[in-house]
């Protein structure tokens, strides 16, 4: 069972340089927008990092690179129902949140348990 939040982080597991994609996921991601598995597949994903298919991704102002499909105002998932497979295994069952741990870790050192690392701040 998950000790966190996931609708309070800013996106940091879809920030993830890889985000790996089964011929499964581009069938889901194809139904969801109505279109071809081939359309689909040339639409939202590119080859690289020794995978097949990986998720587009688009630009950031928090962490650089994020997935073509999360809302980088809302902060949130445009495509929750049809997210694939890794998104929805995320973090697996013996692992943990690499930001949720990274967050704790802060608000411990900064001594002050409302700390979020992300602003919306300008630099």
């Amino acid at each position: 069972m998950a000790h966190y939040n996931c609708l309070k982080c800013p996106g940091y597991c879809c920030s993830y340089p890889v985000i790996a994609l089964t011929k499964r996921d581009i069938e889901r991601l194809a139904r969801h927008f109505g279109v071809s598995y081939q359309t689909a597949k040339r639409r939202y994903t590119r080859e690289g990092h020794g995978y097949k298919y990986l998720m587009r991704r688009k630009g950031d102002k928090h962490f650089g690179r994020i997935c073509q499909f999360f809302d980088t105002k809302e902060r949130r998932c445009t495509i929750y129902k049809a997210r694939p497979a890794a998104c929805r295994d995320y973090p697996g069952v013996n692992t943990r949140c690499g930001y949720y741990d990274f967050l704790m870790h802060e608000r411990r050192a900064q001594n002050d348990a409302t700390f979020v690392a992300i602003t919306n701040h300008k630099d």
